[in-house]
Formats: C-alpha cells, structure tokens, sequence
C-alpha cells in the first residue's frame, strides 16, 4: 500500500530573520521554518510546502504588519520566476542583508573580522544584466512555447513575456524568440538561448540538439535584421558555437576610465554588471594602491578584465587563468589596447603551483577573483608569494570566509577592510570585496 502524502500544514510567526538565500526565518515548536516572501519583523502566515527532518521551507500565504522596508516588486513575474527572489525588499535593505551574509560568514567560517567595513558598491538596480542563460520549452500538452527563467518553486520555465533586470534589448525579446522558436523546424529541440549584451552587438547563442535547416538560417538571419541581434548556432559543446552570419565585427566592451577594450566571445565569461564591472576595477585598483612601481599577480584572471586596466598603473602584471582559451583571448586582448607590460600563463590554480615559473616569483600585490569554489589551493600556498598586500573579489561569501580564515590565522595577514558589491540587485547572490595586509 502507497503511503498517502501528509497535506500542508498552515502555521503563522513571527520572521525572526532573513536567510543566506533571501527567506524570512520562524520557529515553529522548536523547527525552523524557511518562508519564501516573508520579511524580518513581519507576523507571516504560511503554508509549509517542502517538509525535511530539520526545517520546513514555506510560501507566505499572509503578512499581517509589514516591515517598512516591503516594497512592490517592479516586476509582475515576481514571486513566480526563480530570476529574483528579493524584489519586495527596498533596495538599500537588500544591501544591508547582503553585508549581514558577509559579517555572519567572516564570523561562524573564517572567525575573522573586517578591521574596517568599505561602503557598497551600487548601480541602477534595473536593465543591469548583460548575460544570461535562457531555457527554451515547448509544452505539448498547454500548446505553448516558454522562453525565460526556470520558475521558483517547480523545475519549469517560468510563463514570462519581459524580463526588467535584463538589459532591455533582451529583456523584451523573450516572447518575440518564443515566437521564433515556433517557425523553427525542430521547436522542441532547442532547449536553450544564452545571451551576451556587447557594446557593439546583442549575441543569442542557440543550443540545437539537431541540425538547423536552410530555412531555419533565414529565418534567423531575418530575426536578427529586425531586432538588431546576431545568432550563433552551438550544435554540441562550447567550442563548438559559430556565428551564423560571417564577417562580423567581433564582440567587445571597453573600460573607459583604462583606455581597455577587451573582445570576447559568446560564450566567454564576463561579469553581469556592466556599471558594477567598471566601478569595481576602479575600486580594486584603489586598494591596490599602485604608483606604477608594483609587480601584480592577478590570478584566475579570464580575459584581462582586471589585469590589463592593472597593466596601466604598475610596473609588470602577470594573469593567471586555468581555460587555455580565456588566456589566449587575454594575450589578444592586450596585443591589441598595446600593453606590453602584461603576460599571461595558463594553470590549475586549485592545484599546487609550487613548480611553475610564474610561481618561483615574489609579488608586491596579488588579486584574486576565483569562481565560486575560492582560492583555498592557493591561499595556501601564498607564502611563496610573499605580497605585501591582497585584494580578494569573490562571488562566494562562504569560500572568501574560508580563505579568509587561512590567509589571517595561518599565513601572517590581517583582514583589513571588506564590503558587498551590488552585481546582482534583487537576488541573494552576495559579490564582495576584501583586502589583507601582510603583518
């Protein structure tokens, strides 16, 4: 015999706090109870969708006082789309939960604390992003055709027709590619658009598990004509992707205030926020505090977004990046603004390093940006190094905690200043900044 499953159980309490991930926190007899769209101070009631042996996770059903810090999400979608989970909450609260995760971080995982807190980084907190990875579905059984972010709480797209953290010239392009899936000749076997917003060109890589036909292609190229965008086809893997027309110009965005313009390509990594990216390295570059005498180590370095501004304000800059690709894209990338003090090695860096070149080497600053995994390997290895100071940008408020727990009580730094940087408005997603002097 099947057992029947027990139904929602309906409960109300007060938001004690918020989560890592944007959720109000109760207690209800003693278990803790993780409410989607309840706020801290509020009286919530909720109905308990997803019971587990330690806590329940809940949707609000009710707030019966809501905190001054509620506001009207601008998005309709809101609450559905799994794009954001923080739209109700006033966009400086957002920042001071986010700087909240990073101090509680520190504290329980690196028990270390910031000698000095920075003031956040923040931008226009709408049309901010510039890359995204879109799921493509069409459901037989509804007759529809869905493009967009996978919903909240099911593992379906999300019913959208705009999206208003996108940049508007992918934003609104959701229900017309949609539309365009539809005329295609394999509808359903196009699972996914990912787009790039460039400074000379909107890209929408399209991922088709079978091949294209010569129609297909016109209708393409005549999409891309009327909403100015340029397809690339990706059959099979990454490197894989081609442009759909030849001869285009390639895709680029400049930092201004560096005199840099780094090309890239569709699939190439590069930071969401374009106003955040340009404000970041400014900031990163102020506490690296050159005067053009400083040898610099950037590691895990992509495509020079860092080391070549670095490369105009110090004496030499080496980038380390581990895709041998990303660091051929940097050489290019530096060939072409002609910086001639900047070179750039390929290497595992959550491996030891202790036998490359680049690494028998003593540094004056080294910056890290690591993906979400950290610099653990690394940080570990930084004596060798030796610099005198280190400017951590991390994407990962856990791993920059963890390696912030190893630089200051195993290698002799001291966490002088740290603080949020505002790369994703409205999601929990927590981008932060830290600096280590050496003792």
């Amino acid at each position: 015999m099947s057992r029947r499953k027990k139904p929602p159980v309906q409960s109300t309490a007060v938001i004690e706090d918020l989560s890592h991930d944007g959720r109000g926190v109760a207690h209800v007899d003693g278990k803790t109870i993780f409410v989607d769209g309840a706020l801290p101070g509020e009286t919530a009631t909720f109905l308990r969708i997803k019971p587990h042996r330690n806590y329940d996770e809940a949707q609000v059903l009710a707030i019966e006082n809501p905190t001054a810090d509620r506001v009207t999400p601008g998005c309709a979608h809101f609450g559905v789309c799994g794009g954001c989970t923080m739209q109700h909450l006033e966009a400086g609260a957002q920042i001071a939960a986010k700087q909240n995760v990073l101090a509680n971080n520190f504290e329980r995982i690196g028990k270390v604390e910031p000698a000095a807190w920075l003031n956040p980084l923040t931008a226009d907190v709408w049309g901010y992003r510039r890359r995204a990875r879109l799921g493509v579905k069409w459901v037989r059984k509804k007759q529809h055709m869905y493009v967009g972010f996978r919903e909240r709480h099911a593992p379906v797209i999300a019913e959208i027709e705009t999206c208003k953290v996108l940049d508007p010239k992918v934003g609104n392009l959701l229900r017309p590619l949609a539309n365009l899936v539809l005329t295609l000749s394999i509808p359903e076997r196009i699972p996914q658009f990912e787009v790039s917003v460039a400074d000379n060109a909107v890209a929408v890589v399209a991922r088709h598990l079978e091949p294209l036909s010569a129609e297909d292609h016109l209708k393409l190229a005549a999409f891309g004509r009327e909403y100015d965008v340029r397809f690339y086809l990706q059959p099979r893997r990454a490197d894989s992707i081609a442009p759909l027309e030849k001869g285009l110009q390639p895709l680029y965005f400049d930092i201004p205030a560096h005199n840099v313009r780094l090309q890239f390509q569709p699939s190439d990594f590069i930071q969401v926020n374009r106003s955040i990216n340009n404000a970041m390295i400014d900031h990163a570059l102020d506490l690296l505090d050159l005067d053009g005498s400083q040898i610099v180590l950037d590691l895990f370095c992509g495509l020079g977004n860092f080391t070549l501004p670095i490369a105009r304000h110090a004496r030499q800059v080496t980038g380390i990046e581990g895709d041998a690709s990303l660091v051929q894209h940097a050489r290019d990338n530096a060939t072409r603004n002609g910086i001639a003090n900047a070179e750039f090695f390929a290497a595992d860096l959550f491996e030891s390093v202790q036998d490359a070149a680049w690494a028998k080497r003593t540094y004056d600053r080294v910056l890290l940006d690591p993906p979400r995994a950290g610099a653990e390997s690394i940080c570990r290895q930084m004596e060798a190094l030796a610099p005198e100071k280190i400017v951590y940008v991390s994407c990962h408020p856990g791993t920059l905690a963890r390696d912030a727990g190893i630089l200051v009580n195993e290698k002799g730094y001291t966490l002088a200043k740290a603080g949020v940087m505002d790369m994703f408005p409205h999601t929990a997603h927590v981008e932060s900044i830290a600096v280590f002097t050496r003792q």
